[in-house]
């Protein structure tokens, strides 16, 4: 039986395949490289502040490095890691193709993340066609490099194929982190999402490889509490104790709000562990008191009102 085409494509791939997604604060290069190295395939973190000299760009040029010592690749060879990068700030989109690309074509990364466009103008065009052009344009890594697009809507999944990616990742509204703020579950959510993949991949010609996510794991699959993650203490604390993901987390735009985040838009939230301060708000403690109240909690070193991404 010949392996399935991912496998094709990552040859140090093991059955079942298991990705650690790109998660800005917990994933770097050690842990993208230990996942690897498991026969999985990880991704590092690239943010959305492209420009050189940005604290994203500097990390994402650490763990980058951080990757390769521990990978050691041979001449010519793609690292086996991935990136993952946000994609709803438009001002930085310039500094993607004349600082990121060529660091990420110097490094030669196996796979290119992107993930939460601002929502289609009245035009229906999509930044993610652009952010395809400028990986395909740059010779022979170029057209080896695979780009991954995340996405929680079947018109979404459509879109990213006609953008000309090669793996759509089928997230439902079971993950933790932010997603799409209206969708469907994992389970209703990949098998529609494969038909219209194959629908517009046979159209072009193409084969797109499409990869589910969202709450397909437990306790012994987070990557949040690996020794290797950035995750603050209090964070892998928190997951570690946390059971009954459906009573326990909720979905919402709240922990951004409480964060003072404004990169997201509405078109995007989160699930994050209930904690003191959604439970306040679900009180009737007005938003205004409840940051009060996170400031304070946070000076005093109090962390229960800190977000914990679930």
């Amino acid at each position: 039986m010949s392996p399935p085409t991912l496998q094709k494509w990552y040859p140090h791939l093991q059955s079942p395949v298991v990705v650690s997604a790109p998660m800005l604060g917990v994933s770097n290069g050690k842990l993208a490289a230990a996942v690897s190295e498991a026969g999985g395939l990880g991704f590092i973190p690239g943010g959305s502040s492209f420009e050189k000299g940005s604290v994203h760009y500097t990390a994402l040029s650490k763990s980058l490095q951080d990757a390769t010592e521990r990978l050691a690749p041979k001449e010519g060879e793609l690292l086996k890691v991935g990136v993952g990068m946000i994609t709803c700030s438009p001002p930085s989109f310039p500094h993607f193709e004349t600082s990121t690309v060529p660091l990420l074509e110097g490094y030669r990364v196996s796979a290119l993340w992107l993930f939460a466009p601002a929502p289609p103008n009245h035009e229906g065009n999509s930044i993610h066609e652009e952010f395809v052009k400028k990986v395909r344009g740059r010779g022979e890594w170029g057209q080896k490099v695979k780009v991954w697009v995340q996405v929680g809507t079947v018109a979404a999944a459509r879109q990213a194929v006609r953008d000309g990616v090669d793996v759509v990742v089928a997230q439902g509204v079971d993950a933790g982190g932010h997603q799409f703020a209206a969708g469907a579950g994992t389970v209703g959510l990949v098998p529609e999402a494969v038909d219209a993949v194959q629908e517009e991949a046979g159209k072009m010609g193409r084969e797109v490889v499409v990869v589910a996510a969202g709450g397909i794991t437990d306790g012994r699959g987070v990557f949040v509490v690996a020794h290797e993650s950035d995750a603050q203490g209090f964070k892998k604390k928190n997951l570690i104790n946390a059971n009954d993901g459906g009573v326990s987390t909720v979905k919402s735009n709240f922990h951004d709000d409480i964060q003072s985040t404004t990169i997201w838009p509405r078109f995007y939230d989160g699930r994050g562990l209930i904690n003191p301060g959604y439970i306040d708000l679900q009180s009737g403690v007005s938003m205004d008191e409840n940051l009060k109240r996170f400031k304070e909690a946070k000076e005093s070193g109090d962390m229960s009102r800190m977000v914990t991404w679930s």
